[in-house]
């Protein structure tokens, strides 16, 4: 069978509509006589949306640990960040440090409903939002997922660039340009664009499980390449760099250590919320949770740091204003253009790019993949959805973006606003409201006959209303932040509050609404008195005589004929 006869439909799915809808239709995991599912209806569900079979958990702890560490190490221009919202050097490393420790512990805590059921973000949204309610909060993820994905190829494109240079020289950096200026890139950046999207497409024919060696590679190639860049920039500068940072705050402390605190969390937000989908994959219980929680804080906190200090010092001894890693090798180039500093040039570059594609495939590709599974379960699986996000990525010209969009990007790094409800709410319902109860087999039923996550016509209302009061608060001084005017100082600071207000907002909010207002799937929990993830247990196949009758006496209850055990 050729290459193109496995992804391209056969000429038959072309007769007629129905014959090609068959012909596209993803494989059906449903089997008959399969009663592992409560009345499951084909369109609600695919391999992807279902928990995540053994075969295919293959994430083990050091494969997280080299994952979060390729991710965390790109981070190089995060303190620049925070020196310019007005912190001073330590102060800056400090709050990077105490940002990340809080985004790691979210991160522990929003994976925990993944390790445990082996479920995506998707399905989880499904049981704490409802059936239908989760289209929402998987569409908007959805849709960002797309801007950032093609906002880091662009970036990613960037190194392609230097490593362009270092190869060709002259004969790459003086290639005429036959695009117009206002499109915001030239010819050789188009050509290093494209390149870079092909090694994207390349990635687009693997599940997460398949790339496990891949992420193990990223994570050993990028701490060299930047310690590298920082051992040369403070050898260049003779480790000098007194008077290049600023050495007090510019104004009131409390303020810009919440500003910074809440520019670090965005920096993370995505992450955060992108738990589930990284998660699923783990052998173990443990395994994505604890080594997230001791990487990433020491990881960004040590990237950001270098990008502190190495670009001060070079920006002081060559008196310029370079910040970002691809101007710095550029300059670096154009000061030492001879072969071992082109070759040196060359693997710095080659190190970063393979961490900005790590990145791109870990935080904005899988996610999309698993959306789209969501949105279009019977047509559309994770790895169609990975040919969807990167053909996309040129629909959203990022190039035209990074140049002209200044507002644009402020929106982007606020993102965090909108999803901080989501990831709070997410951890609520798990961890106090469904005390780590899940029921895998009420997940792919919409009908009025699903007791769990039908909810109120298949919107839990009572999240939806945390959600939005959550995102409320500190949405005013977003929008003096994207150019709005007559809002108070207040507005402002609570932006300055930002992910932390949105988050315990909505944290405290939902639990009580449901203590007043319980759903119906928080009633069955309390009924029946569940333990602390007795589902999980049944589910990972243990304990399964007590907890299986207690389950099937719930689903007789609500006018089910099926004994099902979990």
């Amino acid at each position: 069978m050729s290459f193109l006869s496995r992804i391209l439909p056969s000429s038959e799915a072309f007769q007629s509509k129905d014959a090609f809808l068959n012909a596209i239709r993803v494989e059906d995991t449903l089997v008959v006589g399969d009663d592992k599912y409560v009345d499951p209806d084909p369109r609600f569900l695919n391999q992807d949306l279902e928990p995540t079979p053994p075969e295919k958990r293959t994430w083990d702890t050091w494969t997280y640990i080299l994952l979060y560490t390729g991710i965390s190490f790109g981070n190089w221009t995060l303190g620049s960040t925070m020196v310019g919202i007005g912190l001073n050097w330590w102060q800056a490393i400090v709050v990077i440090f105490v940002s990340q420790m809080i985004s790691s512990i979210a991160m522990a805590f929003n994976s925990r409903a993944a390790t445990m059921y082996h479920i995506g973000y998707p399905t989880v949204a499904r049981a704490v939002f409802g059936m239908y309610g989760s289209y929402y909060f998987v569409a908007a993820r959805a849709a960002l997922a797309i801007i950032w994905f093609g906002v880091q190829l662009y970036t990613g494109a960037l190194y392609l660039s230097n490593m362009m240079r270092a190869i060709f020289g002259s004969h790459f950096a003086d290639i005429p340009n036959h695009i117009p200026e206002s499109m915001g890139i030239t010819t050789k950046g188009m050509l290093c664009f494209f390149l870079f999207w092909l090694i994207h497409f390349i990635f687009c024919f693997f599940r997460p499980y398949q790339l496990k060696k891949f992420f193990w590679f990223k994570g050993f190639v990028m701490v060299p390449g930047i310690v590298g860049v920082f051992i040369y920039c403070m050898i260049a500068c003779h480790g000098n760099v007194s008077g290049a940072l600023p050495s007090s705050t510019g104004g009131s402390l409390g303020w810009f250590i919440m500003h910074a605190i809440n520019s670090g969390m965005g920096n993370t937000a995505t992450l955060i919320t992108n738990q589930p989908d990284i998660a699923r994959w783990s052998t173990s219980k443990n395994a994505a949770i604890t080594s997230q929680l001791f990487v990433q804080p020491i990881a960004v906190t040590l990237s950001a740091t270098f990008g502190i200090l190495a670009t001060a010092g070079i920006n002081r001894q060559w008196g310029l204003e370079l910040w970002n890693p691809w101007d710095l090798l550029d300059e670096i180039q154009t000061r030492n253009n001879h072969p071992g500093a082109r070759f040196a040039i060359f693997l710095a570059a080659f190190c970063w790019m393979i961490g900005i594609l790590g990145t791109n495939i870990a935080c904005n590709m899988i996610p999309f993949g698993s959306d789209s599974a969501l949105l279009v379960p019977r047509f559309i699986d994770m790895r169609r959805g990975f040919f969807i996000v990167e053909f996309l990525a040129y629909a959203i010209v990022p190039w035209k973006i990074m140049a002209s969009a200044a507002t644009f990007t402020t929106f982007l790094s606020g993102y965090g606003l909108f999803m901080a409800s989501v990831v709070a709410i997410m951890i609520a319902e798990y961890f106090i409201l469904s005390r780590g109860n899940v029921f895998i087999a009420h997940l792919y039923n919409p009908t009025k006959s699903n007791p769990h996550y039908r909810y109120t016509g298949g919107f839990n209302i009572q999240a939806i209303i945390a959600y939005l009061v959550g995102i409320a608060l500190p949405f005013p001084g977003f929008a003096v932040s994207l150019g709005a005017s007559g809002l108070n100082q207040s507005a402002t600071d609570m932006f300055d509050l930002g992910w932390l207000l949105s988050f315990f907002a909505s944290l405290i909010l939902y639990p009580l609404i449901c203590w007043v207002w319980p759903t119906e799937n928080q009633k069955i929990i309390r009924e029946q008195g569940l333990a602390w993830e007795q589902e999980a247990k049944m589910y990972m196949g243990s304990n399964l005589s007590d907890g299986a009758l207690e389950v099937v006496q719930v689903v007789e209850e609500h006018g089910k004929e099926k004994q099902v055990s979990l």
